[in-house]
């Protein structure tokens, strides 16, 4: 701890509680005096206090009492009982009851200080552990991927090995399966865990966009290049970059990314300055590369410098014991935003998520269950609170209009993707503009079940 814990000394002797206050003030304690439980009630709802010496035997309200009312009002102070031999069993009793533990009249300073000591090392070693679990989470160090599939099994003992080295790693996987929740945990384990993580959706940004992005400019590069800014190599020295969609990217951005993985240095578009980076690449994608290179969409050179290590993360229909897992994290997540109580998932509601083929992979489970929460109004979720709740569409119940058929549709692929509307433009293979207008054209909104 920090600092000292202040101490509380409740008894009805005063000689007692003068003695205690002289032995604890002289090695630096904040001591406060009750002389009864109603006292030491409401000098603990006025000030907090760490550590509770709490006689057994007093006229009134005795200890034992004391200690339960104490627990009444969430005092979270550490009790230590003191109390004569004869009432030993009545101390082991409030021990029981959340006291830390008891000494026994008369006793001397020595065994105060030592139980004091206790209490501090105990606190610190609770304090310790919630901090360390809160830098697991924040270092992502599996914790935020969730599964005990073997798949998924494989794909940590993966994350363990490769994590430690500078290998550059080519995730691999179907849309929404948490392929840059690898990449993190990747860094997160590495020995670059506490530089930067800098993250770059290839697939979202134009080709000259990109290449300003991971390059850098000169002030005056091009038209509204008014200063001069880094490049994400540059943000990510020492640290990790995260190309995602890489197989997104122009073969012109290609070989100037194989440039800069071979000689670790890059230049600013527009300037002459070459720049030394030290980074450790990891890419992602859901392409298949291999059909990309023999469709000269994707440069083999390129392939091979970022296929060091390979990690394939499996759909979510590959690994459905991992679904309630899944569900119940998230249902906590958003029970927590949402500040409600942690609600259910009933049975019908489970068997339809586990029979249900997830084609946005966990994604779409995460935005299923948020909906959920949203929409239902009982104490746990129920079939009808799913959107696929309804039987799907056979060849005699397709809506009949044309229009109404390509909304439905667009509707369902939007959802899938988490609403990634890079995403979604690739899989109806139409660009990000026309799926715009098809949006507006049938009133798409986020939320339209």
């Amino acid at each position: 701890m920090t600092k000292k814990p202040r101490i509380l000394v409740v008894d009805d002797e005063a000689a007692m509680r003068e003695s205690l206050k002289d032995w604890l003030m002289e090695d630096g304690y904040e001591v406060g005096l009750a002389a009864g439980g109603e006292e030491a009630i409401a000098m603990a709802q006025e000030k907090g206090f760490e550590v509770v010496l709490l006689d057994l035997k007093m006229p009134g309200m005795d200890g034992l009492e004391t200690l339960r009312r104490f627990k009444a009002i969430g005092l979270e102070a550490d009790t230590i009982m003191m109390t004569a031999y004869a009432t030993v069993d009545t101390a082991v009793q409030a021990m029981k009851e959340g006291a830390f533990d008891y000494l026994v009249k008369p006793f001397d300073p020595d065994e105060v200080e030592m139980q004091i000591k206790k209490i501090v090392a105990h606190k610190e070693l609770v304090l310790e552990n919630i901090l360390l679990r809160k830098k697991l989470e924040e270092t992502y160090q599996f914790d935020e991927i969730i599964g005990k599939s073997d798949v998924m099994q494989e794909v940590f003992d993966l994350i363990s090995r490769v994590a430690p080295t500078d290998s550059t790693v080519l995730i691999t996987g179907e849309s929404g399966t948490g392929k840059e929740l690898i990449a993190r945990a990747i860094h997160g384990n590495s020995n670059r865990c506490y530089m930067p993580f800098i993250a770059v959706s290839c697939g979202a940004l134009p080709d000259s966009l990109l290449e300003s992005e991971l390059f850098g400019y000169e002030k005056g590069a091009f038209t509204g290049a008014e200063h001069t800014k880094k490049g994400r190599f540059e943000m990510a020295h020492k640290g990790t970059l995260f190309l995602d969609e890489i197989g997104d990217i122009s073969l012109k951005t290609q070989v100037d990314l194989l440039r800069v993985l071979q000689q670790k240095e890059v230049q600013h578009l527009g300037g002459e300055e070459v720049i030394e980076v030290d980074v450790r690449i990891l890419a992602a994608t859901n392409q298949d590369l291999g059909r990309a290179i023999q469709e000269n969409r994707f440069r083999e050179d390129l392939y091979y410098r970022l296929n060091v290590i390979a990690i394939q993360v499996p759909p979510l229909r590959e690994r459905k014991e991992d679904i309630p897992l899944l569900a119940d994290a998230f249902v906590r997540k958003y029970c927590l935003e949402m500040n409600k109580e942690e609600t259910k998932i009933g049975g019908s509601a489970l068997k339809l998520l586990m029979d249900y083929d997830w084609p946005g992979n966990v994604r779409e489970l995460e935005n299923i269950i948020e909906r959920a929460l949203v929409i239902g109004q009982a104490e746990e979720i129920s079939a009808d609170d799913l959107p696929f709740s309804r039987k799907e569409l056979g060849p005699d119940t397709f809506p009949k209009s044309l229009r109404m058929m390509e909304k439905m549709h667009i509707q369902r692929i939007l959802g899938a993707s988490g609403w990634n509307i890079s995403q979604a433009a690739r899989e109806l293979d139409i660009d990000r503009q026309t799926l715009y207008n098809k949006m507006e054209k049938y009133e798409i909104r986020r939320g339209d079940s």
